[in-house]
């Protein structure tokens, strides 16, 4: 077993176990962040049999009080009426403020939790239990919370770090193919900014994190979270520039899912493309090598993440990426790798943007 100690100034320091089995210590650690042994469990249609009633069952057993809260599957959930019915359940479930909420599922069910633990009674303990590799490598770490409104993604939320998070390798094993893709994009991701050492690891090592290679998948897993950790510990509330560097490829990611329609492409597939575009953009603003572009469209096409075939209006999606949360001032920021380990968010004008759209839409007519 993995543990990996968050530690983050001016926040209660928490746990990370990545193992094959790791479930079989959810009571104890749950424990520890709910003394009333009082438990509000938010699972959805698709992890609820047989991972969510199974932790629901073991925590039971040990005398805990579970009230489980199922949610439909996919990113509509994540809603602000979602969100106040759980706040009714919680209420109806008498939780007091040692109890604690824990999140069984992937990003959604995670984010989702962590938005209604974090605002219950001014906030609950919650400990994430992610179910799928992009949870595990990215949301269920770093105390992002948020819900969806209709101009976008992720516009409300809060920073609410875990009081636990149980990756238990285990539960990947059914996890299918689309879905396994979409977590080797935020592996990906990381690699490329964080360092030598983990990018040209991952480009030696993609075939078999590809073919889920027991220690190869938790070495990368566990490389992901560590590098992430870093991250936060520096900059917990996206507020010195730092944690900016986490949002490589999501700008127009978040576009390609609003104009696509949410769940048309995964969001990791989503992320990769993004990855594509802001590396070329950098070519421009960063003089990023070509050298880097080739690696990393290398990289993704042996992770399962060959380039977008998504044909839409570019000025569309320009619309859509200046609604984003990470607009400052009415202008767009793009984080733009200059190599492997290096980046820099810049803000770029959107005419800029825009022919840079125009040409990557005129690439998929050839």
């Amino acid at each position: 077993m993995t543990k990996i100690m968050i530690d983050i100034p001016g926040e209660r320091t928490y746990e990370v176990r990545v193992a094959f089995g790791a479930l079989s210590h959810i009571a104890q650690a749950v424990h520890g962040c709910a003394p009333s042994r009082k438990v509000f469990l938010i699972t959805d249609d698709v992890v609820a049999d047989p991972y969510a009633q199974t932790v629901a069952r073991d925590l039971r057993s040990q005398g805990f009080t579970v009230t489980v809260a199922r949610v439909p599957s996919g990113e509509e959930s994540k809603s602000i009426n979602c969100a106040g019915e759980l706040w009714d359940s919680m209420a109806q479930a008498k939780l007091t403020r040692d109890s604690c909420v824990v999140a069984c599922g992937g990003g959604v069910v995670g984010d989702l939790a962590g938005f209604v633990g974090s605002t219950y009674m001014r906030g609950l303990p919650v400990v994430q239990i992610p179910t799928t590799l992009l949870s595990m490598v990215d949301s269920s770490v770093g105390g992002k919370t948020a819900i969806n409104l209709g101009e976008g993604k992720n516009l409300v939320g809060t920073f609410w770090q875990p009081a636990f998070v149980c990756a238990d390798l285990n539960v990947l094993e059914t996890l299918p193919e689309r879905e396994w893709a979409c977590g080797c994009a935020e592996i990906a991701k990381s690699a490329a900014i964080d360092s030598d050492s983990f990018f040209f690891w991952l480009v030696d090592n993609a075939d078999q994190l590809a073919k889920r290679s027991g220690e190869v998948v938790q070495e990368a897993v566990t490389k992901s979270i560590v590098f992430k950790a870093s991250v936060v510990s520096q900059d917990k509330a996206e507020t010195q520039g730092i944690r900016e560097c986490l949002n490589y490829g999501h700008t127009l990611a978040h576009a390609i899912e609003k104009a696509a329609g949410y769940g048309t492409y995964s969001h990791g597939h989503a992320v990769a493309e993004g990855m594509r575009f802001a590396a070329r953009l950098g070519v421009a603003l960063a003089g990023t090598s070509l050298e880097f572009i080739k690696a990393q469209d290398e990289l993704l096409d042996k992770l399962g993440l060959p380039a977008l075939n998504f044909k839409a209006d570019p000025q569309l999606l320009l619309e859509i990426m200046q609604s984003d949360k990470k607009v400052r001032a009415g202008h767009l920021r793009f984080v733009i790798p200059e190599d492997v380990g290096k980046w820099r968010v810049e803000t770029v004008d959107a005419a800029l943007v825009l022919e840079y759209l125009e040409a990557w839409q005129r690439s998929l007519a050839n």
